[in-house]
């Protein structure tokens, strides 16, 4: 993770609709969910675990590396980015992608046993949408959040599964720092740093004070739409992509459900040190803007 490179975007003003968000949204039933744990010999695998990761394709014919950045989806037409992943050279969004490297993703192939992933789906981009405050050569990229919408309805299934968005007043005002996050992807940046599995680490939310007075040295402005997290020797969103979730397991006594805090923003030059956390837009600071564009 470092800083990120200016990116072309298109921008989209602030609009209403009659659309309830019921309408859009898919419920609490449906969002959020792993479809099922599966556990032979004692190993619980994980080619279902979080199927709403998207990773984003982008037409760069000298080099192999055309997926970059990550995503999820939030309803059957939208995915949810980081703004600095949104250029001219984006062409579809991948879904139920576990390892780009293998066709179909198998988890155990002892005969009768084994368990494959459905073919991901490569699905055209519609348009894209960023917020206003966000500008590509402002170092403290305040509102690097995005929303695609793509060129067709997505038909959920074990292995596509959108996530939930934070809405409820309990999840919006919740700051979480102490608490520990999740943060998965293929460790794509828009530098093309990779790997070809989705991977996952456990990040440390810091104090909104902790994480402003940190990024001072470096004459960055954290905002309220922000939030830091990691800090720890070895561990950082490296493991995860540019435009990724940030993710917090919410549980009542009836519910289990995955949402999207934060998404993977920036950082300093050298992932992984200790003390050095990388930064997140903060989800639920644009959930008008995210309610109002869905409606589009």
């Amino acid at each position: 993770m470092h800083w990120v490179k200016p990116s072309l975007i298109c921008i989209v003003l602030h609009l209403t609709s009659t659309i309830s968000n019921s309408e859009i949204l898919p419920g609490i039933s449906v969002c959020g969910k792993h479809p099922h744990d599966r556990i032979y010999g004692g190993q619980q695998t994980d080619i279902t675990e979080f199927p709403w990761m998207a990773i984003l394709e982008y037409n760069l014919p000298n080099t192999k590396h055309r997926f970059r950045c990550g995503g999820s989806l939030i309803t059957k037409r939208h995915v949810l980015t980081a703004a600095h992943c949104i250029t001219d050279k984006l062409v579809n969004v991948r879904l139920g992608e576990h390892n780009l490297k293998t066709d179909p993703d198998c988890e155990d192939t002892t005969p009768g046993l084994e368990y494959c992933a459905d073919p991901p789906k490569n699905i055209g981009i519609e348009k894209t949408y960023v917020p206003e405050p966000y500008q590509s050569e402002d170092r403290n990229h305040h509102g690097d959040i995005a929303i695609i919408k793509l060129k067709e309805d997505v038909d959920f299934s074990n292995f596509i599964i959108p996530i939930c968005l934070p809405l409820s007043e309990e999840l919006k005002n919740k700051l979480y720092a102490g608490k520990n996050l999740t943060v998965a992807g293929w460790g794509r940046t828009e530098d093309a740093y990779h790997s070809d599995v989705k991977l996952k680490v456990e990040l440390p939310v810091l104090s909104d004070a902790s994480c402003s007075e940190y990024y001072k040295k470096f004459t960055v402005n954290i905002s309220g739409g922000q939030l830091c997290a990691g800090g720890q020797k070895g561990k950082d969103s490296c493991t995860g992509d540019s435009g990724g979730p940030l993710m917090h397991l919410h549980r009542t006594r009836d519910e289990e459900n995955w949402y999207v805090i934060g998404l993977v923003s920036f950082g300093t030059a050298q992932c992984g040190r200790e003390n050095s956390p990388a930064v997140y837009t903060r989800v639920p600071y644009f959930d008008e803007w995210i309610l109002n564009t869905l409606k589009l």
